[in-house]
């Protein structure tokens, strides 16, 4: 249809009482989407009808409804753009372990504890992530995932929920345990937001569940396999000296970059 064209009087009534042909009603419909004038005479013809004074009360009320409405606050909007990170079986579980690392603490035929939870605290945020992002995680994935604040934005709201709940309940734990030799109590936080990230970038090709596995799982096997034994002496390794903490900075560093690259990946629910 041209955009010249414009319904007349008579056409807008003949289509607000119905007898309007179907194809011409179409037609006009169509028009009516770009031609806010003709849109405000069909309207108008329209209350002009029997069902105006309906149409009037309906209008009326969402209008009334929409007063009343409590406004949301910012801080219930955080909450719920956080999700999963900051309550349910997760943030549970990190107190847990981090009350046992503390009880083991206090016996002194214990192995060292510290190194223990070193070993374990990197796997923790990734852990918190892929629980808190995705269909297992909230009824209204599809639907918050297809909004402007969904996508990225809410994996990364809900990632660095995760890593301001995770981060100084682990730190503070290792140090209040004793250090027998062990790496500083904060020596595992480059590779906890490098294994992060780079679950964040993984995550888009296989799911959160996926990606998380193989970054964890990648990360104890360095530590624990193949002897349990000998798990201090590599957690010093990997942990110990600036060549250590310089590798996982160059790591936290390129996961940003693969994930900057991949955060229209996104954009499609997964």
């Amino acid at each position: 249809m041209s955009r010249q064209w414009h319904t007349s009087e008579a056409q807008a009534a003949r289509y607000a009482d119905g007898s309007l042909p179907e194809a011409d009603a179409w037609s006009l419909e169509k028009h009516l989407e770009s031609c806010a004038g003709c849109a405000s005479r069909v309207s108008a013809a329209v209350r002009a009808t029997a069902a105006g004074p309906v149409l009037a009360d309906v209008r009326s009320a969402v209008l009334a409804s929409a007063v009343r409405e409590v406004p949301v606050s910012r801080s219930a909007r955080l909450l719920w753009a956080a999700g999963p990170a900051v309550r349910g079986a997760w943030s549970a579980a990190l107190l847990v372990v981090a009350g046992a690392a503390l009880l083991l603490g206090q016996f002194r035929g214990a192995p060292d504890v510290r190194t223990l939870l070193l070993a374990l605290a990197p796997v923790v945020p990734v852990a918190g992530v892929a629980l808190s992002y995705g269909p297992h995680a909230d009824p209204l994935y599809e639907l918050a995932a297809s909004t402007p604040g969904g996508g990225l934005r809410l994996v990364l709201t809900r990632t660095a929920a995760v890593l301001a709940v995770s981060l100084p309940v682990l730190t503070l734990t290792g140090l209040l345990l004793p250090a027998s030799g062990a790496p500083a109590a904060a020596a595992w936080l480059l590779p906890g937001l490098a294994l992060t990230l780079a679950t964040l970038a993984l995550a888009p090709l296989t799911g959160f569940r996926t990606a998380s596995a193989v970054t964890a799982g990648s990360w104890l096997c360095a530590v624990l396999a193949p002897s349990p034994e000998e798990m201090g002496a590599r957690l010093a390794r990997c942990l110990n000296g600036a060549p250590a903490q310089s590798a996982w900075a160059a790591a936290v560093a390129l996961s940003a970059l693969l994930l900057a690259a991949r955060r229209t990946a996104y954009d499609r629910t997964h």
